[in-house]
């Protein structure tokens, strides 16, 4: 018996009835599909940071997009990744869990928003943000397995965001907490083996505030000095006159050489509106005093070596001003004449100890005019600066330096060794020692395009 054939009816029901494939074509699924793709593949950090939130940005239509990471004791949210605002706020922008939006997204780990944030009862306005652009907010937890990792901000002019957007930020909030949670898994399943100095295997990620934007890969090298008593070389050819006559040459070549120097230095600071970095005048004075030099020259003649002459002359500068109690321009002279006594100790006559590796790394709690005078010509490609670092002189420093640094990067002792391998994040502000491979050739391809760029 033949079958019946199908009525038109019965096709159209099967129609309505079958799976629909969504092809492309749905911006904000293929945005949602793109992202899945992107956040399931391991990463290093700073690509998570960079292109988490220019994705998430597009798909919800935000012209401001931020992650902060729950740092410090588990108590401070600092923002590591943004697109809509000034790369200069990455590092910079912190809050304490509770405080404004973001900080009560997480305290209550609930998804908070506002169409009109300003008004909202738990803002809070950052000047250099110039936020008040964009006064729809949305601030998402970031979950970890017992607790916040960070949050997740979305802002724009307008619309409000609908409740649809709010679940899926959330959602990508959660997805974007899986990965951190895996970067924080392979730093400690490496931190139980040994740590070997001077090239150990174990992975850390210390978070800084980034000064001067850029990144870096070397070999890990603390910041020197002149050895305290350092031994004159030994010549035993020519006289005491002849030797001395020797030494003020020398000295007078690394006086000439450190005044060039600081000059130029004074004049380019001018140029870049560093008006902390008056100190280099004084050093100019400090140089061009003829007490200064006459009395340099008169211990040399008198026997002493070049760093013997100039730590005496250093000594004595330094009790004057202890003579004068409260007096803390003599007291801040002595030490700037005790840093300029070390830096034309090295210009005369270097201490092989308190060389520098070329290309590295430099590592230090403090940074002073000897390391413009003397270690800047390691050609360092960047610097970590302990907690200790601190104040404008610092900060001026660090700007004449001109290579990616980050400071108040704490426990930086504990963990970097001299001949570590380290990069230097100074877009995000992390210090990363021993870091991936996935991380190095992420780094080496960022500079061959940044590179590329200026060229």
């Amino acid at each position: 018996m033949a079958k019946p054939e199908s009525s038109s009816g019965d096709h159209e029901a099967r129609r309505r009835t079958s799976p629909r494939v969504h092809a492309p074509g749905d911006k904000r699924l293929d945005g949602v599909l793109d992202f899945v793709a992107f956040a399931a593949k391991p990463m290093p950090i700073g690509s998570l940071l960079d292109e988490a939130p220019r994705r998430i940005a597009l798909i919800l239509g935000a012209d401001v997009c931020s992650l902060y990471l729950l740092e410090g004791e588990g108590n401070v949210l600092v923002m590591r990744g943004n697109v809509g605002f000034s790369p200069t706020a990455v590092g910079q922008v912190r809050l304490s869990i509770g405080e404004g939006i973001t900080g009560a997204a997480v305290e209550y780990m609930r998804p908070v928003s506002s169409a009109t944030a300003a008004k909202h009862a738990f803002y809070k306005h950052f000047d250099e943000l110039g936020e008040e652009r964009f006064p729809v907010f949305l601030a998402v937890p970031l979950r970890g397995k017992s607790g916040a990792l960070g949050a997740l901000v979305v802002q724009r002019r307008k619309p409000a965001f609908e409740d649809r957007d709010i679940e899926l930020l959330t959602m990508m909030g959660a997805v974007i907490g899986g990965a951190v949670r895996q970067a924080e898994l392979i730093d400690a399943q490496r931190e139980r083996g040994p740590r070997k100095a001077g090239g150990g295997t174990r992975r850390v990620t210390l978070p800084g505030r980034p000064l001067v934007m850029g990144r870096a890969l070397g070999a890990v090298a603390a910041l020197r000095r002149p050895a305290a008593r350092q031994s004159e070389r030994i010549r035993v050819d020519g006289s005491a006159e002849a030797r001395a006559k020797d030494d003020v040459k020398m000295l007078r070549g690394a006086v000439d050489v450190a005044e060039k120097a600081l000059v130029g230095l004074r004049d380019r600071a001018r140029s870049l509106h560093l008006t902390d970095a008056w100190f280099l005048e004084t050093y100019v004075q400090i140089l061009e005093d003829a007490r200064f030099r006459e009395r340099t020259v008169e211990l040399i003649r008198e026997g002493s070596g070049i760093a013997q002459a100039l730590s005496r002359v250093a000594r004595e500068v330094t009790r004057t001003a202890a003579s004068f109690t409260k007096d803390a321009f003599l007291d801040e002279r002595a030490k700037d004449i005790e840093d300029l006594c070390d830096a034309l100790t090295m210009l005369a006559a270097a201490d092989k100890r308190a060389e520098l590796p070329t290309k590295a790394v430099l590592v230090g709690d403090a940074l002073t005019v000897f390391d413009l005078l003397v270690s800047a010509r390691a050609q360092p490609v960047g610097i970590a600066l302990s907690e200790r670092a601190h104040g404008p002189r610092t900060h001026s420093l660090l700007r004449l330096f001109d290579v990616p640094a980050v400071v108040d990067v704490k426990g930086l002792f504990r963990w970097a060794s001299d001949g570590d391998v380290a990069l230097l994040d100074a877009d995000h502000g992390l210090f990363v020692i021993n870091p991936s491979k996935s991380e190095i050739a992420h780094t080496r391809e960022y500079r061959r395009e940044e590179e590329a760029e200026d060229a």
